[in-house]
């Protein structure tokens, strides 16, 4: 009989195969702000980056994870323990849209923390997960027990930290150093990740017989402008400072979407102001992620940072009705549930875990905000029918 414990590795799970560098073997830190440490192998960019160190429990979706906007500022580590098996798409690759076919253009994460990674074998893969790193410049480490950091984060809470990858005979920076590093960057909350993440200027997709939804792009992912043109509308994409016109291009903007992003939603004073204007009110309004937050400000809520975040493609959520479904997740902040009195926003769903809202809707059913993304893109698509309930009230609007 098969031995269980031979596919058992030290820290209690199977340890994974490595695909090595042939440039040799690079050596990588990670040091976190109380101290900890972690040492591996290097791999991706020679580098030393500064960020929020974060954890994701996806099993899948590696390359929608790291292009995904609102991962910005933050040092990514993966749970499952083996990534690479399917490569990565080649690179510039674009939609019928002219979208990015990954969630934006370019790695989003500071660095990335992973226990091991293999070679790719995928019809569609043009380079390696190293590869991919090193040509933009992320740097990154294999061989750590990411089960023990995870376990840390989760007692911790969320961590600043600094990841290190040296090029072999490299001189590796002292604590001290590493030290000084963290404490001299600028606390994830209070960086200006939008001149990184959002658009300069307005862009219109869509036919032009398709009703207008105007969307401000605080860091957008690709997919969730994919799920609006897909469901027949247009999309004017906004910067997220900007002031939602009436019309655009000849015709009538009849509704509003506000999406993910990274930071602190409280920062983002602009985009608050806008979605309290008066004259959007009438506008049906769906807010994803970020947006959900940001909705809930611009009716007077308040918001507050989570312990470690909710990062993940198994979250569920439950509805008043009894329903439960599985979305995907990546946020750091939350709206506090009892600062909706007098907003006009009642709750729509919660998450029956730690019990954080994750669902906000009005009294005439104009605004409805879903802390999950309903895209997926990576994970389930349960919750697609919140595109499909806004879409309709566009089209109705009409």
């Amino acid at each position: 009989m098969l031995n269980p414990n031979s596919l058992l590795g030290s820290v209690g799970f199977f340890t994974p195969a490595v695909h090595r560098t042939q440039d040799g073997d690079r050596r990588a830190t990670l040091l976190l702000e109380d101290g900890t440490r972690f040492d591996g192998e290097g791999f991706g960019a020679t580098a030393r980056r500064v960020g929020e160190v974060v954890f994701t429990t996806g099993m899948v979706g590696y390359p929608e994870s790291l292009t995904d906007p609102s991962f910005r500022g933050q040092i990514l580590t993966f749970t499952y323990p083996l990534l690479g098996n399917y490569g990565v798409p080649p690179a510039g690759g674009r939609d019928r849209a002219g979208l990015p076919v990954l969630e934006s253009s370019e790695v989003q994460v500071r660095g990335v923390v992973v226990r091991g990674t293999t070679r790719p074998n995928h019809w569609s893969s043009s380079r390696s997960l190293e590869e991919w790193l090193a040509e933009e410049g992320v740097p990154a480490i294999r061989g750590v027990d990411t089960r023990r950091l995870t376990e840390h984060l989760r007692a911790r809470g969320v961590l600043r930290g600094v990841l290190e990858v040296v090029d072999p005979g490299g001189a590796r920076s002292s604590d001290e150093e590493l030290h000084h590093a963290i404490a001299t960057a600028p606390a994830y909350g209070k960086e200006n990740y939008m001149a990184e993440v959002a658009p300069r200027r307005a862009t219109l997709l869509g036919g032009p017989d398709r009703p207008v939804v105007a969307v401000l792009d605080c860091g957008v992912k690709a997919s969730i402008l994919r799920a609006l043109l897909d469901r027949g509308v247009a999309v004017l994409r906004l910067p997220y400072d900007a002031t939602v016109p009436a019309r655009w291009d000849g015709r009538p903007v009849r509704g509003l979407l506000v999406g993910n992003g990274p930071g602190d939603p409280a920062e983002l004073a602009p985009t608050i102001e806008e979605l309290a204007r008066p004259s959007n009110r009438p506008l049906p309004t769906l807010g994803i992620c970020l947006g959900h937050q940001l909705i809930a400000l611009s009716r007077g809520g308040t918001t507050f940072k989570l312990k470690y975040g909710h990062r993940g493609q198994n979250k569920t959520i439950c509805f008043p009705d009894g329903r439960a479904i599985i979305v995907s997740e990546n946020h750091g902040y939350a709206v506090a549930p009892a600062s909706l009195k007098g907003t006009g926003l009642a709750s729509w769903a919660t998450n029956p875990d730690d019990g954080t809202l994750e669902g906000l809707r009005d009294g005439r059913g104009r605004t409805i905000a879903l802390q999950g993304h309903p895209e997926g893109h990576p994970g389930p698509q349960e919750a697609g029918f919140v595109f499909d309930r806004f879409v309709e009230k566009v089209k109705r609007a009409g």
